[in-house]
């Protein structure tokens, strides 16, 4: 075999890679949500927890992914370790589908010209042709991605065809025979082997699929191959542990440990076991019996279904065995912190889950910016250094929160490819900054409140009064804005512009209100730089939650682009019948509480000059 045959069987191997790659990344992509709502309803049940991982594997082609967004599951509190033990043998159960898929390799199609087009070499380019038709002709929503399975399913068939025809050449120079009759005389040399090979391409569905390639060239006989396939197993999981490892909680790293010692007892189990069987003579017929692409799957498969069945029983062992290894460290946890540990960055090929992380962050968030604000309006009311500290802690927390999040989504970004997850993350991106601003406000209102007390100045009843109309204004611009990001809500978020509208003309009234009262000297005028701070501080809790419903409103439609300022902007300088007769709606709604107020001031004058 000359160099040009090296250069080709590299390149059947990278084309082979690649399409794996490009397949299981697109059926991920399209199915990250289903997988986060069926992985998160998994029972104590290990069958069930088994058949699951079964199925998530086959569906996305990677017992690494499935076990790895397991270990996200799990860091998240979503599941359990318990519960992901099941799933983790499953999930090695699981990637034998591959094989199967690739012994189409052996079809014979002489017969029918159907059994011809089940053959990869008419397979290959129908994939193609189909996948390049959908990503072109973009004939739904899904159609690019549905077009990059059926291409990376091609582009993995034309390269095991590339890869087959290069290790037929090499069958004259006796280098194979060489290599695999050195295997078959030491099972530890072929264990070293499968092992090497499947940590370096981190896939066992890859390695074993390089394996049937080669059974090709009729040189390969099951002696020298089962080791192999025995040893593909734990350098796979070896990859597996060291991804779930990587700055991951002691549970989370846990189930890395477990699947180690899964892989290691399988290895164990089919090495005595073949041992033994051959010994007394059961294996006598297969022993040296040339293998092809079939035996190597159904190998492969009966290898990994059989130990699945028989170390079933054993999962409690080696969650135990976990427990005592892996030590939960003892450290003061802040009552986000399970939300926060969602962020995991194993879920950026799972797009779904990873913005379900950041989704469940961020109205953690909204929320407690949404408690602060209140706090700070009780404090005007009555200043407790009690509250304004409880305050002040969870404006850490926001702040934290707000780090994490804003670091996860630039790192997430470059995962990307489907426009829909590019809208979502601009939405989530801009109301990120939006829910800390509305934290900021809520600190700075109560540092007014707090300079009141210290300053030994109050504001007067009549002033307090109509800070609680302003107050249930902006409760409920809060309570829209809530119901716009909790579930995507245009309605609330078109709620939203007409409370701006109310709350701005709410604040110029007030404003004017209280230049009266100080006049008349009903009010101290020396609280008047707060209470001017405190009107905008509320003016901008209103801006807030109108660029929290205009980021939702591009979200839901994408044609505003640019442009959706100037849309609110002509809403506000009239003529839409519509927003006019909100806002009217609206105006009533508040203006006649105000001057319910200020008709019982007046009824209450005449008494107190009296």
């Amino acid at each position: 075999m000359d160099i040009f045959g090296v250069i080709s069987l590299l390149g059947g191997l990278a084309m082979f890679l690649y399409g794996m790659r490009l397949m299981g990344d697109a059926l991920k992509e399209n199915s990250s949500g289903t997988l986060k709502r069926v992985m998160g309803k998994v029972t104590d049940n290990p069958v069930k927890a088994f058949l699951l991982g079964v199925l998530v594997t086959a569906l996305i082609q990677s017992s690494t992914a499935t076990i790895v967004i397991t270990a996200g599951l799990v860091s998240a509190g979503i599941l359990t370790l318990h519960q992901s033990l099941g799933i983790i043998i499953g999930a090695n159960v699981g990637t034998t589908v591959t094989g199967q898929i690739i012994r189409l390799l052996d079809i014979d199609a002489s017969g029918t010209s159907f059994l011809r087009f089940l053959q990869p070499s008419t397979l290959a380019p129908i994939a193609l042709i189909v996948g390049i038709l959908l990503i072109m002709g973009n004939f739904f929503k899904n159609s690019k991605s549905i077009g990059n399975i059926a291409i990376g399913f091609g582009i993995l068939f034309s390269g095991l065809l590339n890869m087959t025809g290069a290790v037929n050449s090499l069958q004259e120079s006796g280098v194979i025979e060489s290599l695999f009759s050195r295997l078959g005389v030491s099972p530890v040399l072929g264990y070293l082997t499968g092992a090497g090979v499947a940590f370096v391409l981190q896939s066992s569905s890859a390695a074993v699929g390089i394996l049937q390639a080669f059974s090709a060239t009729g040189l390969l006989q099951f002696n020298a191959i089962y080791a192999v396939i025995v040893g593909i197993y734990l350098g796979d999981c070896v990859t597996t542990a060291i991804v779930c490892s990587i700055g991951a909680k002691p549970d989370a790293k846990r189930v890395g440990l477990i699947n180690i010692l899964f892989n290691l007892s399988k290895t164990v189990l089919i090495l005595v076991a073949v041992t033994v069987i051959h010994r007394i003579g059961l294996l006598d017929g297969l022993w040296n019996r040339t293998v092809n692409s079939g035996i190597i799957a159904n190998t492969n498969s009966i290898f990994n279904l059989s130990c699945a069945l028989l170390l079933l029983p054993l999962l409690t062992v080696y969650e135990k065995i976990s427990l005592r290894v892996i030590k939960d460290k003892p450290v003061k946890e802040s009552k986000f912190k399970a939300i926060t540990d969602e962020l995991n960055p194993v879920f950026f090929h799972t797009p779904a889950l990873a913005f379900q992380s950041c989704y469940h962050l961020l109205l953690a968030v909204l929320e407690a910016a949404r408690t602060n604000i209140e706090r700070s309006f009780q404090l005007l009311k009555h200043y407790d250094p009690r509250l304004h500290a409880e305050l002040n802690d969870d404006e850490n927390e926001i702040d934290r929160m707000t780090d994490r999040v804003s670091v996860y989504l630039v790192q997430f970004l470059p995962h990307l490819q489907n426009q829909d997850h590019v809208a979502i993350m601009d939405q989530y991106y801009k109301v990120t900054s939006e829910f800390e601003r509305l934290g900021d406000h809520a600190v700075n209102i109560a540092e007014y409140a707090a300079n009141l007390q210290k300053n030994q100045t109050v504001l007067s009843e009549a002033a307090l009064g109509e800070l609680a109309v302003l107050e249930s204004a902006i409760l409920n611009i809060l309570d829209e804005t809530d119901q716009t990001f909790r579930k995507r809500d245009v309605d609330a978020a078109q709620r939203i512009e007409p409370l701006v509208q109310v709350i701005a003309d709410l604040i110029s009234v007030l404003k004017r209100n209280h230049l009266k009262r100080m006049s008349t000297g009903e009010c101290n005028v020396y609280a008047n730089a707060a209470y001017t701070d405190l009107m905008i501080e509320f003016q901008r809790i209103s801006s807030v939650c109108s660029n929290v419903g205009i980021a939702t409103m591009v979200r839901v439609y994408p044609e505003l682009g640019d442009h959706e300022h100037l849309y609110y902007d002509r809403l506000h300088a009239g003529g839409d019948e519509a927003f006019d007769a909100a806002c009217d709606r609206v105006h009533e709604r508040y203006f006649s509480v105000l001057s319910g107020l200020s008709s019982a001031r007046s009824e209450e004058a005449p008494a107190g000059e009296g």
